[in-house]
């Protein structure tokens, strides 16, 4: 079954297409659909992770991951690792402004270790550097350390934002463990 939450315009007209939508406790619409879709085609049991983002947003993912684009319609795209696995769309637009950061964002660990090599990448590919020390809230969003004061092994998380201005955090390799978790796949 694929699972993918959508903005509630999207929700009425996914009825109306036959697929089954439910409501998680917080109160997100998410659609079902039946197996046998090639949608679903190498996904696992959770098909797509859907979110808002305009078309450009899809195709920086596309770069910055290395993941190819396999959905590209009508302002709508989706990616997916070239070993299968969950997709990642983004359906258009925000219904409305985002007044706080996002609760879901990318981390990302650079595999090679270099944040500041990866963060020159990442702008060039259209990320924009946040300015945290403005911004509390964007400041306490990356879950492992407050960005304002530095990881243990030397150097603090940097946010960026993508071209639509979602926040995702660039964050050091733990030199402690020798262990980049989060790297991106290339």
């Amino acid at each position: 079954m694929l699972f993918g939450s959508f903005r509630a315009g999207l929700v009425s007209s996914a009825r109306t297409a036959g697929t089954v939508v439910l409501v998680d406790p917080a109160g997100y619409a998410f659609c079902v659909i039946e197996p046998g879709n090639a949608y679903l085609a190498g996904c696992g049991f959770l098909g797509e992770l859907t979110c808002d983002g305009s078309r450009d947003v899809g195709l920086f993912w596309s770069n910055v991951l290395g993941w190819p684009l396999v959905w590209d319609q009508d302002e709508e795209t989706a990616i997916q690792s070239p070993r299968g696995g969950t997709k990642i769309a983004w359906a258009g637009s925000p219904v409305a402004p985002e007044t706080e950061p996002n609760r879901q964002r990318f981390e990302l660990v650079p595999a090679d270790g270099d944040q500041q090599a990866t963060v020159a990448e990442l702008v060039s590919l259209g990320a924009t550097r946040l300015d945290v020390a403005q911004d509390g809230a964007v400041a306490r969003m990356c879950r492992s350390v407050p960005v304002e004061l530095p990881h243990p092994w030397g150097a603090p998380t940097i946010v960026l934002a993508d071209p639509d201005g979602n926040e995702f955090c660039v964050r050091p390799t733990d030199h402690n463990s020798g262990a980049s978790p989060a790297a991106a796949p290339r």
